[in-house]
């Protein structure tokens, strides 16, 4: 895995005669998290497929590197190794009878040995923690698990960029701990992570750049600048982060100079800074 970067240039799409994308943009860069938003129908999903070569745009073109998708087999083929995406229902992408084998499809279709594939499979369901899983039946799978294994078998493939629609829909708070952690271990072997959710909160806080998609189109930026905009916020359905709520009702605004505001820590921070020193007298209090 290494770090190579994925764009749009004017992407268009659309459903029987219904315009879902037109001429839309985005630049994902190597090594960064990246969120996308959308209100449902927005096209979200339809990107992120036009993005991992599943579906072939009808206008404009994606490139990996600087170098367009080439739709035919052998293109497809390389591009997949490189862009892989996880949809939102596990049940859409898991089939085989345990885990391991489903994990282990993906990298026997690519005509590694099956040593190879078995060195892919075991790495990748140590990253997402899933090991003791391996001879599992599928179907006795917690939702939560099947999700993991649905990620694992894109990782088994060694994507340089991941590509997740909803990865925490319907999960517990436990089981989206237990994504985040596989997520960071996978950015640790140099994986590129784009995230779909309608979660700003979540947004705000983990990503690196943001994308909104809205009018068939992206609005891209850090997610301070992008989360703020309340026109925005209102064409795409989305509300306004709570952290960037009450940073504005509390008066505190940004400042390169000072902590992010991302989470509570930023706004306990930021918060810290502006009170004054208490002295110490050397008098206990009483």
């Amino acid at each position: 895995m290494s770090h190579q970067s994925l764009r749009a240039e004017g992407l268009s799409f659309a459903y029987d005669g219904v315009s879902v994308l037109h001429g839309a943009d985005l630049v994902i860069a190597g090594g960064t998290r990246m969120a996308l938003l959308g209100a449902n129908g927005s096209g979200k999903t339809t990107l992120l497929r036009c993005l991992a070569g599943g579906l072939r745009p009808s206008a404009g073109r994606v490139l990996l590197d600087g170098s367009a998708v080439a739709y035919d087999r052998a293109g497809l083929r390389h591009h997949r190794q490189n862009v892989q995406l996880v949809l939102q229902d596990p049940d859409d992408q898991l089939f085989s009878a345990d885990v391991r084998r489903d994990v282990s499809f993906g990298p026997l279709n690519l005509g590694l040995s099956e040593a190879e594939a078995a060195e892919r499979v075991d790495e990748a369901l140590d990253l997402l923690g899933i090991t003791d899983l391996a001879q599992r039946p599928v179907h006795q799978l917690s939702y939560g698990q099947r999700k993991r294994a649905a990620i694992a078998g894109a990782v088994a493939m060694r994507p340089c960029l991941l590509l997740l629609d909803e990865p925490t829909a319907g999960l517990d708070p436990v089981g989206v701990h237990e994504v985040f952690a596989a997520l960071k271990r996978l950015e640790e072997k140099s994986t590129t992570v784009v995230l779909a959710t309608h979660d700003v909160d979540l947004a705000l806080a983990w990503a690196h750049d943001c994308a909104v998609v809205v009018g068939g189109q992206v609005v891209q930026g850090e997610p301070a600048d992008v989360l703020d905009r309340a026109d925005l916020l209102e064409a795409a359905r989305l509300r306004r982060p709570w952290v960037l709520e009450l940073a504005a009702r509390l008066g505190l605004h940004r400042d390169d100079d000072a902590p992010p505001l991302r989470d509570l820590d930023g706004i306990e921070a930021r918060l810290r800074e502006g009170l004054p020193q208490r002295r110490n007298t050397g008098t206990p209090s009483s």
